[in-house]
């Protein structure tokens, strides 16, 4: 495989309120499968986050390939292929002015996505995709502070059909 390939997804329970993240990363015939809690959040940061946490772990291990992200979030597809050039232009401001929400998040991904050639696609959520299934599964057991085994290991044992 060439590229590595990413998916993620988001949760929060209430919008604000408890919330997770949660991705899946494969690269060298490996799959490692991430996530996290925040304890009050909305559900638009936990979809950010999952992208960053995986481009982190991606950057960290000095792995240079294309990269393919797959989420069902249409903010973060289109943040990061239609508006992110227009708010940085605009100093951080949307079309009607008014300051980026998350911006500190934004900049983040941004910062991380541009050390990358990286591919951002839409999956539809609960469609049936089973990597986005996977990562809603662990998105939702960190939002409710419930136990879930996560997987690091090859790709050939891995359960879900990526």
């Amino acid at each position: 495989m060439n590229n590595i390939l990413i998916f993620t997804d988001g949760s929060a329970r209430g919008n604000p309120g408890p919330g997770g993240w949660g991705a899946i990363v494969v690269c060298d015939g490996k799959v490692h499968e991430l996530g996290g809690r925040d304890v009050h959040t909305t559900n638009n940061k936990m979809e950010l986050t999952g992208a960053i946490k995986a481009l982190e772990f991606v950057s960290a291990r000095n792995i240079s390939a294309p990269i393919v992200i797959f989420s069902d979030s249409e903010y973060v597809i289109k943040g990061m292929t239609e508006w992110l050039v227009n708010w940085q232009r605009k100093n951080w401001r949307t079309a009607a002015r008014k300051p980026v929400l998350n911006q500190e998040l934004w900049q983040t991904l941004a910062a991380l996505a541009k050390d990358f050639k990286i591919e951002w696609q839409y999956v539809a959520g609960h469609s049936g995709h089973e990597a986005n299934e996977r990562c809603d599964v662990i998105a939702t057991s960190f939002a409710d502070d419930l136990p879930v085994p996560l997987y690091s290991g090859d790709m050939k044992k891995y359960s879900i059909k990526i």
